[in-house]
């Protein structure tokens, strides 16, 4: 380090090789490129095209939200600090310690990777040491193989089935349901004590 150069952050949110940071305004246009492909959209709850009109409104929305009934987080590779997809918690119930948590990996060249793995952990860490959660629930749908053996080895167990419970590309599916415990995080090998 040179003399009188500022150190780097630590991010406060990290895993093995991502960290999660706020998100800002000006993610939005990523934001609307990563949604606004049909691949990433395929297993999310999303039904139209989006427009950064609407990005921007929900981006108030979630801003508002931010660190109440929510955390929503942009998911950043260590190595470079490059955006690769967005992440969150919510419908953050504090009296009986549930989240719901989601994910979406918008850079598709860096699918198959493992970062949605260590992203889920990060914020089950944040979700479980710095908010002290006892529940930490989500919802996907049926034929996301690649999103559920990610949330396998997260820790994440399955809970059940709702049976073509999501209409989707003219055919109903169904929608499966899967939670981690606090008593499960606590005995996985690469638990974190607190947020960093």
């Amino acid at each position: 380090m040179q003399m009188g150069s500022v150190p780097e952050p630590r991010p406060i949110i990290r895993g093995e090789r991502v960290f999660l940071r706020a998100s800002e305004r000006s993610d939005v246009p990523t934001f609307v490129r990563w949604f606004n492909d049909a691949d990433v959209l395929h297993n999310l709850a999303m039904r139209a095209p989006m427009s950064e009109a609407a990005e921007t409104q929900w981006y108030d929305r979630m801003l508002a939200a931010q660190g109440t009934t929510d955390y929503h987080f942009v998911i950043c590779l260590l190595e470079d600090g490059r955006p690769i997809g967005t992440i969150g918690l919510h419908g953050l119930d504090l009296v009986n310690g549930n989240a719901e948590f989601g994910i979406a990996i918008g850079e598709k060249d860096e699918w198959g990777k493992g970062y949605g793995t260590d992203a889920t952990r990060a914020i089950c860490d944040f979700g479980f040491g710095e908010l002290r959660l006892e529940r930490i629930g989500l919802y996907y749908y049926d034929g996301n193989d690649r999103g559920r053996r990610t949330y396998e080895r997260a820790g994440f167990v399955h809970e059940g089935t709702m049976r073509r419970a999501h209409f989707a590309a003219g055919e109903y599916h169904d929608v499966h349901f899967m939670s981690i415990l606090r008593e499960e995080w606590m005995q996985l090998p690469h638990r974190e004590p607190g947020p960093g």
